[in-house]
């Protein structure tokens, strides 16, 4: 009986110290996440399962190009994925099946080219003005993304943190980063 109590107690700790590693971990530092949808195609397939980098966002600010999962604006209790195409100050434009970018002084800055395929149209017009911690965000499957030309520009208070790495499948097992604009 005396050794049943020994293991017990030995369990009881040894749970009580995972708690106290991965428990800071997955609530400061990385999330887990399932992307569910078509919006991320070909980037991100349904049921992909990724690392999201709470962490970098409390030291630096969201980048262009970005993936971010973030609360939606019009209910937070949903979480979606997207990529960062406006940053907070700039002219986000969707005209003729394309997106344009511009910054305070009216220069375009934007190049798609790098990480959305030839040939993907961005439909919808809109033009709108990035207020002071606002990001314009679209999915990489244009047609079949719900995103900011829809429901507006995200607050940076409603981004979680960056996609950083894709656990699931392990065949496309990746990390992540920004794509390189010239």
């Amino acid at each position: 009986m005396k050794n049943f109590f020994i293991y017990v107690w030995e369990v009881i700790k040894i749970v009580i110290l995972a708690c106290l590693i991965v428990a800071p971990i997955r609530l400061f530092i990385f999330q887990p996440f399932f992307v569910k949808g078509q919006s991320m195609e070909p980037n991100f397939e349904n049921g992909d399962y990724l690392f999201v980098d709470e962490l970098s966002y409390r030291l630096k600010e969201p980048q262009r190009g970005e993936v971010v999962v973030f609360k939606y604006p019009n209910d937070v209790s949903q979480r979606y994925i997207k990529r960062i195409i406006g940053l907070p100050g700039e002219t986000v434009e969707t005209k003729d099946g394309k997106v344009d970018i511009f910054n305070k002084d009216g220069e375009k800055v934007l190049k798609e080219e790098n990480y959305i395929p030839q040939g993907v149209l961005t439909l919808g017009d809109v033009k709108i003005t990035l207020k002071e911690n606002e990001y314009f965000v679209l999915g990489d499957n244009r047609v079949a993304s719900s995103d900011s030309r829809r429901w507006g520009p995200v607050p940076r208070e409603d981004i979680i943190g960056r996609v950083f790495f894709r656990v699931w499948p392990l065949a496309t097992l990746t990390k992540f980063g920004a794509p390189v604009y010239e």
